[in-house]
């Protein structure tokens, strides 16, 4: 399985690093970098896997008919 790589660039101007420290993270967060380390550091079983995307899935579905409810 093939991985995008992440190429995050953040701007700093003058002394703002906590700033751009805080984007840094939000886009860190935004393209999933620290989601998929954490998959590739720990063990997980295929059923486990399966069941994960299951329950994503009707998550997103019940947000989906809800909104539509609305």
């Amino acid at each position: 399985m093939a991985r995008k790589k992440a190429n995050i660039i953040v701007m700093v101007n003058d002394n703002s690093i906590d700033k751009a420290l805080k984007q840094f993270k939000k886009k860190i967060e935004r393209e999933g970098v620290q989601r998929d380390q954490k998959r590739t550091v720990y063990f997980e079983p295929p059923t486990q896997k399966r069941r994960k995307r299951l329950m994503r899935a009707k998550k997103q579905n019940a947000i989906r008919i809800a909104s539509q409810r609305v």
